[in-house]
């Protein structure tokens, strides 16, 4: 009998090295979504912020260069959420992208 030298791979994950990397496909992204209430009135979440900054610190500042009320909701999935009042979603990618807390291409803005 002939004795054959076959390597049989084990499982390859090829995503496995992509994960601790900045790949484009790997960043996480800033959720800008806008929410219909009653009537004309509309409420814009801001979500995917990273733990270590401060969300009262920024919502201060969002409200105070929007001249709108805001709160920060903690949610069980999402994490905490940024709520502003109106449609704020082009001024506070602006905001963000100025501030240096994210880049223009780690937002999505959502909505209609």
């Amino acid at each position: 009998m002939v004795e054959l030298d076959i390597q049989i791979p084990s499982a390859f994950d090829p995503f496995a090295e992509a994960q601790d990397t900045d790949a484009p496909g790997t960043k996480e992204y800033i959720h800008i979504r806008i929410q219909q209430r009653n009537g004309k009135k509309s409420l814009t979440t801001v979500q995917g912020l990273k733990k270590d900054y401060s969300y009262e610190r920024i919502l201060k500042d969002l409200k105070k260069d929007f001249c709108c009320n805001g709160n920060v909701v903690q949610d069980k999935e999402l994490g905490k959420i940024i709520q502003l009042q109106g449609d704020q979603r082009k001024k506070v990618s602006q905001f963000l992208v100025q501030a240096g807390i994210a880049k223009r291409d780690q937002i999505k803005i959502h909505g209609f």
